[in-house]
C-alpha cells in the first residue's frame, strides 16, 4: 500500500490547527481509502497555544505526528525540514490557515498516479485582498523576466511531489532553500493544476511586508544576476550622461561667459542623484553578500526541540 505524507507547516495556528488535522484525516479516510497515510505538523516555534493543541491531537492519533521548532527559523527553512521529515511514497505540503484547498489532494494524487513527479497547485485566482495580489503578480512577471531559469507563476510551494524529488531536496544541502525555485530549476515530469486560493479560515496573516521582501530578495539573489547587471550598466549609462552634461556646461560658460552662471543647483542635484544610486546599488550589493555569506555559514536549516510520534528507526535529518 502506497503512503501519502502531508506536511502542515504552522505558526500560532492555535484556531486551526484541530479542524484542519479533522479535515485531513476525512479527506485520506474517505476519499483516498487505498493509501496509508501521515500527517506532520511542523511548528515553527508559536508562541500561543498551537503546541498545546498537537500535543493532544497527537495524542489521540498516531497517524499525526508533530515536529517542535526550538526557535522561528523563518518561512522557508521550516517547511523545507518538513519535507524532509516525510516517509511516504509522496509529499504533499499543505497551509495550516485552510487557504489551500483540501479537494485539490485527491486530484494532485490522481495526477501523481498518472506518473507524474511534481504536481503543482497554480493560483489562477484568489480571494486575498486584491491589491496584494496585484502586486505579487507584478513580483511574478518580474523575477520570471529576470531570471535565467523558468520560474512558475502563482506557485507557493502547494502541490505533490514524489519521493525521488524529495531525495533530490536532500541532496542539494542548501541553508537557505526557495522551495519554488528549487521546483522550477530541478523539477521534472511536472504537472500543473489551476485552483482557486481561499480566505484565510481563522486567525492572522504572518506575511508582512518584511516577510514578503524577504521572500523577493531570497529569489532575486538565488536565480538572477539582473541586480549586478543593473549596477554595472546604470554606473555606466550615468557616467556618459554626465561627461556630456559636463562638455555641455563647459562649452555654454566659454561662449556665454558673462551671461551664463554656473550656478550650485546641477552640482548638488548631481551629487544627491548619484549618492542615491550609489547606496541603493550598495543595499542591493549587500544583499547577494548576505545570501553569499548565509550559504557558506552553511548551518542547519531546522534544530528541533521535540517530535511526538515518530518512530525511533526513522531517519532523523
Amino acid at each position: 500500500m502506497k503512503k501519502i505524507s502531508i506536511l502542515v507547516p504552522c505558526y500560532n495556528e492555535e484556531e486551526n490547527v484541530i479542524p484542519m488535522s479533522e479535515a485531513l484525516t476525512e479527506v485520506m479516510v474517505k476519499e483516498l481509502p487505498g493509501y496509508d497515510y501521515e500527517i506532520i505538523f511542523i511548528d515553527n516555534h508559536s508562541t500561543d497555544r498551537t503546541r498545546e493543541r498537537l500535543e493532544m491531537i497527537c495524542s489521540k492519533d498516531k497517524k499525526i505526528k508533530a515536529i517542535f521548532n526550538c526557535r522561528n527559523f523563518g518561512q522557508f527553512n521550516s517547511p523545507y525540514y518538513g519535507l524532509l521529515q516525510t516517509t511516504g511514497d509522496c509529499a504533499i505540503p499543505i497551509c495550516a490557515d485552510f487557504q489551500d484547498p483540501l479537494y485539490m489532494i485527491p486530484r494532485f494524487v490522481a495526477e501523481w498516479e498518472k506518473g507524474y513527479k511534481i504536481v503543482c497547485g497554480i493560483k489562477t485566482s484568489s480571494k486575498e485582498n486584491k491589491f496584494i495580489r496585484f502586486l505579487r503578480t507584478c513580483y511574478y512577471k518580474l523575477i520570471e523576466k529576470m531570471s535565467s531559469t523558468e520560474q512558475i507563476e502563482h506557485f507557493t510551494g502547494f502541490g505533490l511531489y514524489d519521493r525521488s524529488f524529495i531525495e533530490v531536496l536532500r541532496s542539494l544541502k542548501d541553508p537557505i532553500p526557495f522551495l519554488r525555485g528549487v521546483v522550477a530549476e530541478f523539477g521534472a515530469s511536472r504537472k500543473e493544476l489551476p485552483y482557486e486560493q481561499q480566505k484565510r479560515k481563522a486567525g492572522k496573516t504572518h506575511n508582512g511586508f518584511y516577510s514578503l521582501y524577504d521572500a523577493a530578495m531570497l529569489s532575486f539573489t538565488s536565480y538572477t544576476k539582473v541586480g549586478l547587471r543593473m549596477a554595472t550598466f546604470s554606473g555606466a549609462i550615468i557616467s556618459f550622461i554626465s561627461f556630456i552634461i559636463g562638455v555641455v556646461y563647459f562649452i555654454l560658460k566659454l561662449v556665454y561667459w558673462d551671461s551664463f552662471p554656473m550656478g550650485m543647483a546641477p552640482v548638488l542635484i548631481g551629487m544627491f542623484f548619484l549618492g542615491a544610486i550609489q547606496l541603493f546599488f550598495i543595499g542591493f550589493l549587500g544583499e547577494y553578500i548576505l545570501n553569499i555569506n548565509t550559504r557558506i555559514m552553511n548551518r542547519p536549516l531546522v534544530i528541533e526541540e521535540k517530535r511526538i510520534n515518530f518512530d525511533d528507526e526513522e531517519n532523523e535529518d
